[in-house]
């Protein structure tokens, strides 16, 4: 088999690493991919200068059997539904599928209609109208763009009248067209877990947990991120609230897009809120998270082609996963400046080391090779994962091993995953 692995970040050099070890494949191909890519998949592939949108044609052109999509926006702008007009099956929904990412909008309305649990909102495109339902709410004010905004299309404020301004900017098209619509929506309590699960419209196949670590410093401080670390399994996702999240949400969900004759092919990625009224949907992603990926790939024991092609075809039924019992961690080593602006091209040394220590596996999320030398090319940098009997051990082996990079010009947390030791 010939898959080509679109996206060149953490997330994908984690699916590569997993693709690379199948015996199904006999060649991989990455675009565009990444230098450390390129070193992990050797001599079974290759990475090419290929943009999302010659993706088909050259897929074509290489007799590609699979392609498997990384990050959202080549899947919001219809690269599975090109695919499907060449005859390629594709890992990653449709547009319209991917809508359940693209719009909250959409989401919230299809919970609402199928009584999926999920936090009180509104929707709205006049300001007029944002600001009287504003007035029916209770202070933390969570105020969301409709549509993608780079991460940062989600405010959460304290008096309504840093609400009403944030209503007025955003509708005035402070995102542009993400923003055309927002979505304002009650504030949730309780600890946030991802869920993942692979479905080729009909099967679900359950495919991990995982709580992830979203502002920038120690103790939950500083800015949202798009993670810092994470870990997997959650010690919070018990088997009761694993049977209520896919009964109450990801089972109806399903079917609700199979009632909108939306035939979903890919990831389901619930972001739950773990309340005392149990499970309730924050947002949906149609992609593996990202760091959350790196860590189910080092969990996953078994074969993850058979499933990424099952789910493409609409074969998934009959495929199982098989998961080590050890836990995972994974520590972000970003540039300092991140999420805001940071520099490029400072040098990382040690990272042979780090790569030797336990149990360790280093994902690259950006970094470029210059001659002997590997240098940062990106805000989140590095991805330093690691197996243990349980979380704590999973967690100092991952310290263990990013203590053994020298890069000045960097920073991590120092608290992934500590506040769960021994649960």
């Amino acid at each position: 088999m010939h898959i080509l692995l679109v996206g060149g970040g953490g997330r994908e050099h984690a699916l590569a690493w997993k693709i690379a070890q199948s015996p199904l494949v006999r060649r991989l191909t990455c675009a565009p991919g990444s230098d450390a890519m390129a070193a992990t998949i050797g001599a079974k592939g290759t990475c090419v200068a290929v943009s999302p949108a010659d993706v088909p044609s050259f897929a074509k052109a290489e007799g590609i059997d699979l392609v498997v999509v990384g990050p959202e926006a080549p899947l919001a702008d219809g690269l599975a539904d090109q695919l499907e007009a060449v005859g390629i099956p594709c890992f990653g929904p449709s547009a319209v599928g991917a809508q359940l990412e693209t719009s909250k909008a959409f989401t919230k309305d299809l919970c609402a209609a199928h009584t999926i649990p999920t936090a009180a909102y509104g929707r709205f495109d006049a300001a007029d109208e944002a600001k009287a339902f504003l007035r029916t709410m209770t202070a933390p004010y969570v105020i969301k763009a409709d549509g993608i905004a780079a991460g940062k299309g989600v405010v959460i404020l304290d008096t309504l009248e840093e609400a009403d301004k944030a209503v007025d900017e955003m509708l005035a098209g402070q995102f542009g067209e993400a923003s055309a619509t927002i979505v304002i929506e009650e504030f949730l309590t309780g600890t946030e877990v991802s869920v993942f699960a692979l479905t080729d419209g009909e099967t679900l196949l359950h495919c991990g947990d995982a709580q992830d670590h979203k502002r920038a410093f120690d103790g939950d401080q500083g800015p949202n991120t798009g993670g810092m670390g994470c870990f997997s399994p959650s010690p919070l996702f018990t088997p009761a609230i694993k049977e209520a999240t896919y009964t109450s949400i990801i089972e109806p969900t399903l079917k609700a897009l199979k009632e909108k004759g939306i035939t979903y092919r890919g990831v389901l990625y619930a972001g739950l809120m773990l309340t005392e009224d149990g499970p309730k949907l924050i947002e949906y992603n149609a992609r593996f998270g990202d760091p959350e990926c790196q860590i189910l790939m080092r969990r996953l024991r078994s074969d993850i082609v058979p499933a990424l092609w099952g789910a493409a075809t609409g074969r998934l039924s009959g495929i199982g996963l098989d998961w080590r019992a050890e836990a995972s961690a994974n520590v972000v080593y970003a540039t300092k400046g991140y999420p805001g602006s940071y520099d490029k091209g400072s040098e990382i040394k040690g990272l042979d080391d780090a790569a030797e220590a336990d149990e360790a596996v280093l994902f690259h999320a950006g970094t470029k090779i210059d001659g002997d030398k590997v240098l940062s090319n990106g805000g989140r940098v590095l991805n330093v994962t690691a197996l243990g009997d349980d979380l704590g051990a999973a967690v100092d082996r991952a310290y263990e091993a990013i203590e053994k990079i020298s890069w000045p010009e960097g920073f991590y947390r120092t608290d992934i995953g500590k506040a769960y030791r021994g649960l």
